[in-house]
């Protein structure tokens, strides 16, 4: 799905009038409707009392149209408006007439904190918040953020219109309070980038988007910054096997790394790379970790470094598809110059985690040795340390995509909402949950990517098909294990399942059996 910017919604809207031939005021009308079906189908006629709190610009004049239809419907509602300036758009004014005709009376105005201090809003009430849109760019007034703070307070449903009010599309928030923190939020046509980013997420627990009627040829002809990143998403990039394909066919992983007392890495991401799918999978150790590996993996071949416990010198024969480079190596000072001298001889394409990547941001100056589309895979510490300190997400963003362009790397941003980053583009992943916060889960993405990798696909392709794979095992096994319980080898057992899962067709309700009388 493309996440629009603020730009491109504004594009969108304009377009839309002009070649469906109707009016931004019919395109506010269809926009409210549609949030009166998704509440009227919800709440089903129920007198549960309604707070719609609307601002005097479009978002507001969305309100006031939900507003009039949930009052001429029946529910009970009480509107209000956050006169919060002098500006008022000329839909809003429209709407706002509208509704005086079917309530008979206009609406509460709220131009101060006295204005709504005896506003009485009960924990089992609904708040529609509509007070800001897109738009804004500066923080609210002080008595609308303390309006902002009553909601929640009052621990009532809150239901944003579009975005969180407060929040802004492009840039960080200077004080949460200054935010509505919505429990579900309603966001026209595509979710916000912001729904998704680590600071931001945090103001709406859930979002839905809807359909208004956007002009399709420019939904699909735009280009957008930002992907968001699901089932329907990865499908078209799976490869199927064709039935005389043998082990040839689906490459060769050389997985290097491990160090004394951190076998346990190579052996998870040896495993899934196995079970991505790849043809082979051989392991590049210290003899320290030969004998766990051939035990605990007899389909994995191995490889020892001379040394004992590290990783010194970095010698084999065989020519990989793909080498993971990475987890569990230490950064020892042999283990450092070994990586170096690899890196000058290499030309096999990379995957890069964990300690190749502190390696590496100690020295920059081996980034310029890494093979073009190199994968790199860090989470936010070893970011830091690559990218440099950062101010906020959008910061951050900024940081990844010049580092992407400088060194034409793809960088995998971990976390909640993981997002590859490549060059100026953004796809961010909708698989996962918080048990995957445990110790051997990166090992296992690391496997999964080097082994699509090997398998011949796209460095990109196979990382966001390779997030998306690990976030669908994890949620598969948090079915059995729960949060707390999840580890790293239960994502492994569960990638073959998260494969099957792609091709599950949605579950019908089933048909009432009739009755022959």
């Amino acid at each position: 799905m493309k996440l629009f910017s603020k730009e491109q919604i504004y594009e969108g809207d304009k377009l839309t009038t002009e070649r469906q031939k109707i009016s931004s005021t019919e395109l506010m009308e269809r926009a409210g409707t549609q949030i009166f079906n998704w509440m009227h189908m919800r709440m089903q006629g129920a007198q549960v009392p309604i707070h719609v709190f609307c601002g005097i610009g479009n978002n507001g004049g969305d309100g006031l149209v939900l507003a009039r239809h949930l009052i001429t419907h029946g529910y009970n509602v009480v509107t209000y408006i956050v006169n919060c300036s002098d500006k008022r758009t000329k839909d809003f004014l429209l709407n706002y007439d509208h509704i005086k005709n079917v309530t008979k009376k206009w609406p509460i105005m709220l131009s101060c904190k006295s204005d709504f201090e005896d506003v009485v809003i009960g924990v089992d009430d609904i708040i529609v918040d509509a007070v800001f849109g897109i738009g804004l760019n500066r923080p609210p007034n002080t008595w609308v953020q303390e309006l902002f703070q009553k909601f929640r307070d009052s621990k009532a449903f809150t239901l944003s219109i579009d975005i969180p009010s407060g929040l802004y599309t492009d840039k960080a928030v200077e004080d949460s309070k200054a935010v509505v923190h919505a429990n579900y939020t309603l966001s026209f046509q595509s979710p916000k980038l912001v729904f998704f980013l680590p600071e931001t997420a945090k103001y709406t627990s859930q979002w839905e988007a809807l359909d208004i009627g956007i002009d399709r040829d420019y939904l699909m002809q735009t280009e957008t910054e930002v992907e968001l990143i699901s089932k329907h998403e990865v499908l078209p990039i799976y490869k199927p096997r064709q039935k005389f394909a043998h082990k040839g066919d689906f490459g060769h992983v050389l997985m290097l790394g491990g160090s004394y007392g951190k076998i346990g890495a190579v052996n998870l991401a040896s495993r899934s790379a196995l079970g991505s799918g790849c043809g082979l999978v051989t392991a590049y150790v210290p003899k320290c970790g030969y004998q766990s590996l051939q035990t605990a993996i007899p389909e994995v071949m191995v490889i020892t470094d001379e040394d004992e416990t590290n990783i010194s010198n970095i010698q084999f024969e065989i020519e990989p598809t793909v080498i993971g480079v990475g987890v569990g190596l230490g950064t020892s000072e042999r283990t450092a110059k070994a990586f170096e001298a690899f890196l000058k001889q290499n030309k096999s394409p990379l995957v890069i985690d964990a300690d190749a990547l502190n390696l590496l941001s100690k020295k920059k100056a081996l980034l310029k040795l890494l093979p073009e589309q190199s994968i790199l895979t860090p989470h936010p510490k070893e970011l830091e340390r690559l990218v440099g300190a950062w101010s906020d997400d959008f910061e951050k963003l900024r940081k990844v995509k010049a580092f992407s362009k400088k060194y034409n790397a793809i960088v995998l941003i971990k976390g909640a909402h993981s997002i590859t980053v490549y060059n100026e583009k953004l796809y961010v992943n909708t698989t996962g949950n918080p048990g995957m916060a445990t110790a051997g889960s990166g090992d296992v993405l690391t496997g999964i990517i080097s082994g699509l990798v090997a398998q011949a696909y796209e460095p990109l392709a196979a990382t966001i098909f390779g997030v998306y794979l690990h976030g669908k095992a994890a949620d598969i096994s948090l079915e059995d294990y729960g949060y707390q319980s999840l580890i790293a080898s239960h994502i492994v057992a569960t990638i073959g399942e998260a494969y099957i899962d792609l091709f599950k067709q949605p579950e019908q309700p089933q048909e009432e059996e009739k009755q022959n009388k």
